[in-house]
């Protein structure tokens, strides 16, 4: 599917009011910015949530095309001379000027920089572990873009390995269902990642529209595309590995865009030892809770299943709180795995003989204990099984899943040449 400014020295009464005056004036010349570029929703004067807006109107999605589509045009790569602006900047890092231009000003002559390149920010939209994300435009096509600012530290190694890590697997990945890297705007200290803009994530939407904006239509829709868009990214050697509402983007249409490739890396065949440190805990696979020296594709899967029932529940199917309380909630719903059900789990190293020996229960009855059920049919659960099976090996794959005859009346399946 969120810096405050610097105290101000007490100089001179004169130096306060000129710098308020600064601040002010930027902050009008911003708002009028916004008001020329961003056209105001019809629903402020009810203060309706964006996303209860486009449940209203938002389709069940249909791929009316079989190859990839994209909101904006191919942006080229900037290659333009910033001249007097990077001259600027280049002044403002030597000692003497650096202390004398205070956190607006540097903020100002990099929002130039990103206007010379062919972007204009907008808002902040949000903000992650490694840097914000603003809505900006893209000047050439008009198109709303996603700004995504990573600060460097170079006491820390310089770019994030994450951020190389996403950079180079998105430059590869060209799907439908995939965000898509516009562009790469880099300064002397910060990185812009451009990404097609999308309207709300899941996790957003969920909370905001409830029952009424995600019907079971929507549901089935939304798991075709995910599972499209996964058995890409599968089929061409990337682990997501993070899978999870808040990364899971919808736009008006009703399309759903996988996003957030910062855990994701490429793999090989036989496969690595690869770290444990992925994936958020709701939606964690239990051979890598259970410290499994090797996984695979199957954990993405696993996070698939867990989606598909927040999705139905409107809630997390297994909100643990801890490594431990995670696996509990997993045993307490599917069953203490044993070597009849799982070969090799005794193996693990964080298996333990003294864990409880909890029954499975029915996940059907299961599902339909919410404030707000939906009614769902025997294929929808003999997919959610297929997709939360204990043994890796045997869980259900992007490919058969997206071929799943639960997915059979959905039209969104169809393609059109």
């Amino acid at each position: 599917m969120a810096n405050s400014p610097p105290e101000e020295s007490s100089e001179s009464t004169s130096l306060i009011a000129l710098k308020k005056t600064t601040n002010e004036s930027a902050t009008t010349d911003l708002e009028a910015s916004n008001k020329a570029t961003i056209p105001r929703p019809s629903n402020r004067d009810n203060k309706e949530p964006l996303a209860t807006t486009l449940a209203r109107r938002i389709p069940v999605y249909k791929d009316r095309k079989g190859g990839t589509t994209t909101t904006t045009a191919t942006t080229k790569p900037l290659q333009q001379d910033r001249g007097g602006t990077h001259q600027q900047r280049s002044r403002a890092n030597e000692p003497d000027d650096a202390q004398q231009l205070d956190e607006t000003q540097l903020q100002r002559l990099e929002d130039n920089d990103i206007d010379v390149a062919g972007y204009k920010k907008l808002a902040k939209i949000g903000e992650g572990t490694y840097g914000e994300v603003f809505r900006g435009l893209c000047k050439t096509t008009n198109a709303s873009v996603a700004l995504k600012r990573i600060q460097l530290n170079f006491s820390q190694g310089g770019v994030p390995a994450t951020t190389m890590r996403e950079v180079a697997l998105l430059k590869e990945i060209r799907h439908n269902n995939v965000i898509r890297l516009v562009d790469l705007i880099y300064f002397d200290t910060t990185i812009y990642l451009v990404f097609d803009y999308c309207d709300v994530d899941l996790r957003k939407y969920i909370n905001d529209v409830g029952r009424e904006g995600l019907t079971f239509k929507h549901i089935k829709s939304f798991t075709h595309q995910l599972l499209r868009g996964l058995h890409y990214c599968h089929s061409h050697r990337v682990l997501h590995r993070d899978l999870k509402p808040q990364n899971l983007l919808i736009d008006k249409t009703g399309k759903l865009t996988i996003a957030d490739f910062g855990l994701s890396r490429a793999f090989s065949v036989p496969m690595r030892t690869y770290t444990h440190q992925v994936i958020t805990l709701w939606y964690r696979a239990p051979e890598i809770l259970l410290g499994s020296p090797q996984y695979s594709a199957a954990v993405d899967m696993w996070s698939v299943g867990c989606i598909l029932a927040e999705m139905i529940t409107l809630r997390p199917l297994f909100p643990g709180d801890s490594q431990i309380d995670e696996l509990f909630r997993i045993f307490r719903v599917l069953g203490t795995p044993t070597e009849e059900v799982w070969p090799g789990v005794t193996a693990l190293p964080d298996y333990h003989d003294t864990f409880p020996p909890w029954k499975p229960t029915d996940i059907k009855e299961r599902l339909s204990k919410v404030r707000q059920p939906v009614t769902i049919d025997d294929l929808a659960v003999d997919l959610l099984k297929s997709l939360l099976v204990y043994d890796p090996y045997n869980r259900i794959s992007a490919k058969k899943a997206e071929e799943h005859p639960f997915f059979y009346d959905d039209i969104s399946i169809l393609q059109f040449n």
